[in-house]
């Protein structure tokens, strides 16, 4: 009789129990028995929750944001259209939306750590694989913005749809050491083909500073020269008798030659 009352205290015990679900969270309670057993008979629960342990299990998913970073070994290379390989560490924050949690666990069957590493990296590498492929090398670093609104894009249509919402994204994309060896051979050309272009340049402005210099002083030149014609012309015929005459009476000392004939030095101008 005793061992039956201690059967019947135990399964009175283990028939009920109780578990919490924290602020922040949703519980799932599972059947576990019967013929409707399994996820698909899955409901939503919150706060305290009684329930036969022989029958249900309870799991509770967090709907406040998770941080998940795929570094190390959760890293993935991706390629570009050009066949060019791209290494990436992307970096999220992610939630599961409240009224979907009862889905997504319908769905994937699993809790958020497993879905971390399973449906949630799946569909971040699809993304960077489908965005990247669509790029060839040269127009992805180029264009970078637009390469990471395309994977965000990607990433939110697979995620929301399935009840995950991403508030935070980061790529970490970065490039093979070949291929930042080439953008920097490509930038030292082009340095050195704009420093040509640059002495070009310079050349041919001082080259056009001389000609304008050249073509200054043959003006200069041919300026004072037409001066000084025109002021021989001038002189000439300002050159009269009377001028002669004057200017030779101002430079005579007064002094005749003393020997042979005394010249004439004056023209009698008054006939």
């Amino acid at each position: 009789m005793r061992k039956v009352s201690l059967l019947l205290l135990f399964i009175s015990i283990t028939a009920i129990s109780c578990t919490r679900i924290s602020p922040g969270s949703v519980g799932v309670k599972v059947n576990q028995w019967g013929s409707d057993k399994g996820v698909m008979d899955a409901t939503e629960c919150t706060g305290t929750v009684w329930y036969n342990p022989l029958k249900y299990d309870v799991y509770e998913f967090q709907t406040t944001i998770q941080h998940k970073e795929y570094t190390g070994d959760e890293a993935f290379i991706v390629n570009s259209k050009d066949g060019a390989e791209f290494h990436v560490s992307p970096i999220i924050n992610y939630s599961v939306r409240p009224d979907m949690v009862v889905n997504v666990f319908k769905t994937y069957k699993k809790e958020l750590p497993e879905l971390e590493a399973g449906f949630i990296k799946v569909a971040v590498y699809d993304a960077f694989r489908i965005a990247t492929n669509s790029f060839t090398s040269d127009s992805l670093i180029s264009n970078r913005s637009s390469y990471e609104k395309i994977v965000r894009q990607l990433l939110d249509k697979e995620l929301i749809s399935n009840g995950f919402i991403i508030s935070q994204f980061t790529s970490n994309l970065s490039y093979p050491e070949t291929f930042k060896q080439a953008i920097e051979a490509k930038n030292s050309m082009v340095q050195q083909a704009q420093q040509a272009e640059n002495k070009v340049r310079l050349a041919k402005a001082n080259a056009e500073i001389q000609v304008a210099n050249a073509e200054g002083n043959a003006k200069s030149l041919i300026i004072q020269a037409e001066a000084d014609a025109q002021a021989n012309k001038l002189r000439q015929q300002s050159l009269t008798p009377l001028l002669v005459q004057q200017q030779f009476i101002e430079k005579w000392n007064g002094v005749l030659p003393q020997y042979g004939t005394t010249p004439q030095l004056f023209k009698d101008i008054s006939k």
